[in-house]
């Protein structure tokens, strides 16, 4: 039976199943879609991520660094910064944490590079996943990169001390062997895919008991207000709560699972990544800055305004493009 236009609801849907059914058949098919979702980002996480640790062991991944200088003086910061954004932008987000913790910068400096990385980091690996889910990468690596480079800019009118000068500690590029670069990498990175896994399936799992109880109309209507703020379809609530609390490659797998229900429409999903790209993994990002005695209100408030500028602004050229082509 067709679903009624513009809502993927049959027109004679069956009543939510009992409670106990409906945990039970939620529970079956969110461990099978979370298993399959998981396998599918292994598959761009694993090799992406081996290549970019050996160029970060090889040291090939720093030589980018004074390609990058004249742009750390425009946000006004001094050239040392470059470091850690780089490995932010190309590498792990731990890693550029630990830098600045290595790197003597100023409070300043280390807030507005907090807010720079909130932004923009992993694009390599976020980049594919949004790809591989309907959003094109170089549109969504340009638009974080922007968003990172204004929001720093404007933030840094308000600072003190954020061009002043730093030394950098002396043998801070020295090379590890081989071997314990790899363990490292393999350490690390059968830990976030532990994490990956045990978040997606149980994300699943809440998701499809949701789905099976007809609860998700609910959680939609609670933040419908929210998502009118962020010029996003109330439709996509639970996807974008899922993305901003859990991450944007959990959110992202979803939306791949989503989008082929044909509840969505193109636009709707495309505007849920433009703002899932700027603000996602809210609680597990400003918890590792918070360490630095960087508060929430520099890496939670720029990334919402920053989601909903650019979701704003893709609709104003959306609309813009429409009423030009009949001219055209």
């Amino acid at each position: 039976m067709n679903p009624l236009p513009g809502t993927g609801i049959p027109p004679t849907a069956s009543p939510p199943p009992g409670l106990k059914t409906g945990i039970r058949l939620g529970a079956g098919r969110g461990i099978r879609r979370g298993l399959q979702g998981f396998v599918w980002i292994m598959k761009i996480l694993i090799p992406v991520s081996f290549a970019v640790a050996l160029l970060d062991w090889t040291g090939w991944l720093y030589a980018l660094d004074p390609v990058f200088r004249p742009i750390m003086a425009i946000i006004n910061l001094p050239p040392q910064a470059a470091l850690p954004i780089l490995s932010a932008l190309f590498s792990s987000f731990y890693a550029a944490v630990a830098m600045m913790v290595v790197i003597p910068f100023t409070q300043a400096q280390l807030i507005l590079m907090a807010i720079f990385i909130s932004i923009a980091h992993m694009l390599v690996v976020e980049g594919l996943v949004q790809h591989k889910s309907g959003m094109n990468m170089a549109a969504i690596t340009t638009m974080r990169l922007v968003a990172a480079c204004l929001g720093v800019y404007i933030v840094s009118l308000f600072l003190s001390e954020t061009a002043v000068p730093v030394v950098m500690p002396q043998n801070l590029e020295v090379q590890v062997p081989f071997s314990a670069a790899l363990w490292e990498w393999t350490l690390d990175t059968g830990s976030l895919i532990v994490r990956i896994l045990f978040i997606i399936v149980s994300v699943m799992i809440v998701l499809e008991t949701l789905k099976q109880l007809g609860l998700t109309d609910r959680i939609a209507a609670l933040f419908r207000p929210f998502m009118v703020l962020f010029g996003l379809s109330p439709k996509v609530a639970t996807m974008w709560v899922t993305g901003v609390f859990f991450g944007l490659l959990y959110g992202s797998a979803i939306i791949v699972e989503e989008a082929g229900s044909g509840r969505f429409t193109a636009d709707e999903l495309k505007r849920l990544h433009i703002s899932l790209g700027m603000c996602h993994s809210m609680v597990e990002d400003p918890a590792l800055f918070l360490a630095l005695g960087i508060g929430l209100q520099w890496t939670v408030l720029p990334r919402l305004f920053a989601a909903a500028m650019a979701v704003q602004l893709y609709r104003m050229v959306s609309t813009l493009r429409r009423r030009l082509q009949p001219l055209t």
